[in-house]
């Protein structure tokens, strides 16, 4: 076992937002533009229809749509992680399958939530999914959304399934985390953008980040700077983030909310939120703005439109 787990989809992963167009609708243009700079800039992998992708509010058919178009946009370049969580397995199972079939590599399964279902219940139904796909699986801890914790335990046993292989960790439990990497093989990946470097220090894979959609390759400078030696300048970097990750991720907006919003700002594919979100004020977007020209202001090392 090393200290270091083979990241399967990559280190750096952008939980990419859904473009719609001003009506409203799947922008699979835009999602492909969007995609294509996404990966030009140091993303290895896209994950589809998370949250931030506001999958909540996306049909089953435009999910599939949007990993056949995403994959046809990036090819061979980047993985393609299909969001598919619901709180139903069954419709998990289907949407598992309809995935795979579009050309997904992998798929990212969120604890059941609302439900709050035990901890016997919550392994069983990441096994069935696990069964039913031929794909790798990502965990989804996300305990704040759903209401209920994949607890440690639970994960050490899920990590003898073959195709259950990461895991996107919002836990905000750094001790239960190193407990499960310690014993396991499975990729941990951040779903936290602040925590970046803190999980990739203690032996974690990498990120899935929603801030990546603006700034994909200041968050794999971070990466690319711990790797070759030098913690310092990774510190530098992460640092920079913390203004910019602050009004996107912690100001009361969802991310899905504040990621289009900049997006836009920039002249990026990105289109309105579907209700129930709302878009951001003005006094949001000015300040998303002035927090990006900060951090770029101060790296040369920011990916650009």
């Amino acid at each position: 076992m090393t200290s270091r787990r083979t990241p399967p989809f990559g280190r750096a992963l952008c939980a990419m937002i859904t473009p719609f167009t001003d009506e409203g609708l799947l922008d699979l243009d835009g999602a492909q533009r969007l995609a294509d700079r996404l990966v030009s800039e140091g993303c290895d992998g896209l994950v589809l229809s998370g949250t931030t992708g506001e999958s909540p509010t996306t049909t089953d058919a435009e999910k599939s749509a949007l990993v056949r178009a995403v994959a046809d946009a990036v090819g061979d370049r980047a993985a393609i992680v299909a969001g598919i969580g619901t709180a139903d397995t069954r419709h998990t199972v289907e949407l598992a399958l309809e995935a795979e079939k579009a050309g997904a590599d992998g798929l990212l399964v969120v604890t059941p939530y609302y439900s709050r279902p035990p901890q016997d219940a919550v392994e069983a139904h990441f096994r069935a999914i696990a069964d039913a796909s031929g794909l790798p699986l990502v965990l989804y801890d996300i305990p704040g959304r759903t209401g209920t914790r994949i607890e440690p335990e639970t994960m050490l046993r899920l990590a003898g399934h073959p195709r259950i292989v990461a895991v996107k960790d919002c836990a905000y439990d750094l001790l239960g985390t190193q407990k499960v990497l310690a014993r396991t093989e499975l990729a941990y990946y951040t779903g936290c953008d602040e925590y970046v470097l803190a999980m990739y220090a203690i032996g974690g894979a990498g990120y899935i980040s929603t801030v990546a959609n603006v700034i994909p390759r200041h968050f794999r400078s971070i990466l690319d700077a711990f790797d070759r030696g030098d913690p310092d300048e990774a510190v530098r970097l992460q640092q920079l983030t913390i203004p910019l990750t602050e009004l996107m991720m912690a100001s009361g907006l969802p991310g899905s909310v504040t990621a289009k919003a900049l997006l836009g700002a920039l002249g990026l594919p990105s289109g309105p939120v579907r209700a129930p979100l709302r878009p951001a004020g003005r006094d949001a977007v000015d300040g998303l703005r002035a927090a990006y020209a900060e951090l770029t202001a101060h790296s040369d090392m920011v990916g650009t439109s």
